[in-house]
């Protein structure tokens, strides 16, 4: 095996173990649950992300592979025209099987045979894919943990889910993996619901206006919907150095918020009536006092935190209420290596559409990001749950409006 394929079976090996620590802490019963259609329960992320190596690399790449279970396509496809028939979306938890250990078993043989494959020195294209799996993995790493929050959080008992014991039964089975298990924590839970940062400088950042270089460009890895490099105008504005935080949406929230239709845009504030929304998700007052359900368990709020779990629409009402607008996402490039980021994904102003002469994957991936270019806005940034490695500044993440299981954040512009 040659330098190229080693680094990529090392990541490869690094990614698919991190997903099952992500889990680590569940219970069985948190592996089924899907409270809403957004959601997705842990075992089917983690058959999906392993029907995608099976599907997209194996099947097509791989002389005398044997697929492990014929169902398994329809039951962890998720959009994949191409591929066939599927389980609805919403119904993915009402399938108590595959049973996770089940699911463990399926990430094994597809884990040995990638591993096969890459003793193999496949073409370029193959060794392409791969890397866009693991990618894909990575994504869906952080879907993992904002999906097991919102299971959790949507439970009367609001459990926690670091600091629970657990069962680990599922990964007995395999010493590989179970030794990393109690030596190597998936993540800085207190991250989470930490005080940011404080931002030495300017409390807001300047650019004066003119033409910029947008997009993914050079070596590294990017995906299709990041490029191709090019020339953007982009007139002179500001961007706060630090995101909105928690006791300043508490202000926005105590002046009658989400109660003034004229923040709001109209479908927007649709959006509060029918919903009968009143604060961010995960927020819960009790006795005149905030709560905040995070990973830890429910814990008081932290003013100093940034706020989190905001819709499109909460962000655009609460920059209208303090005077301020969202950023273009050409804007936010423009001036990020000015500030730090991360720890939220940043809502933007910005339709994800195609930048200017963009092609998207062919064969295989052609499914993977250009068909969702409508109706969606870009974030930009990452969030605290992004697993190391996987963000760029060129990244272009993109949700409908009314999303916010996501950790969503506010960084507000003004005009010059």
């Amino acid at each position: 095996m040659n330098s190229q394929n080693q680094a990529i079976a090392h990541q490869y090996e690094l990614v698919r173990r991190r997903s099952e620590l992500i889990c680590a802490p569940l219970c069985a019963e948190d592996y089924v649950p899907q409270p809403t259609v957004e959601v997705s329960p842990p075992k089917w992320h983690l058959g999906h992300s392993t029907w995608f190596f099976e599907t997209l690399v194996l099947g097509p790449h791989l002389a005398g592979y044997a697929v492990h279970h014929p169902s398994y396509g329809y039951i962890f496809n998720s959009y994949y025209e191409s591929q066939g028939e599927r389980v609805l979306r919403a119904h993915r938890g009402a399938l108590s099987r595959p049973t996770i250990a089940e699911v463990i078993s399926y990430r094994l043989h597809v884990d040995a045979s990638i591993k096969r494959l890459l003793k193999q020195a496949p073409e370029q294209g193959v060794l392409d894919l791969i890397t866009l799996g693991i990618q894909h993995e990575q994504q869906h790493q952080e879907l993992l943990l904002t999906d097991i929050k919102y299971i959790l959080g949507s439970n009367p008992l609001r459990p926690p889910y670091w600091g629970n014991e657990g069962t680990f039964s599922v990964l007995q089975d395999d010493s590989r993996r179970v030794s990393m298990v109690g030596r190597e924590a998936t993540l800085d839970v207190a991250a989470e619901h930490a005080r940011e940062p404080h931002a030495h400088g300017a409390e807001w950042i300047e650019f004066s206006g003119g033409l910029l270089q947008i997009g993914h460009g050079g070596a590294g890895f990017a995906y299709d919907n990041e490029g191709p490099r090019h020339t953007a105008y982009v007139a002179g504005f500001q961007l706060r150095a630090s995101l909105v935080k928690n006791k300043e949406y508490l202000a926005f929230m105590h002046d009658g918020g989400y109660r003034r239709f004229d923040l709001w845009h109209a479908e927007g504030w649709d959006w509060v009536q029918a919903n009968k929304v009143s604060a961010p998700l995960y927020w819960r007052c009790e006795a005149g006092t905030w709560l905040h359900y995070t990973l830890q368990g429910e814990l008081p709020l932290a003013p100093g935190a940034p706020v989190s779990h905001i819709s499109l629409f909460e962000a655009l009402a609460f920059c209208k209420w303090a005077g301020w607008r969202l950023p273009t996402e050409f804007e936010w490039e423009a001036l990020c290596t000015g500030f730090l980021w991360g720890r939220r994904w940043e809502w933007t102003s910005s339709a994800y559409l195609p930048y200017p002469g963009y092609r998207g994957y062919q064969g295989a991936a052609l499914e993977y990001n250009g068909k969702f270019m409508l109706n969606q806005t870009v974030l930009r940034g990452s969030s605290f749950a992004t697993p190391a490695g996987h963000s760029r500044k060129t990244y272009r993440n993109f949700f409908h409006p009314p999303l916010r299981w996501q950790y969503t954040g506010i960084r507000p512009a003004r005009d010059l």
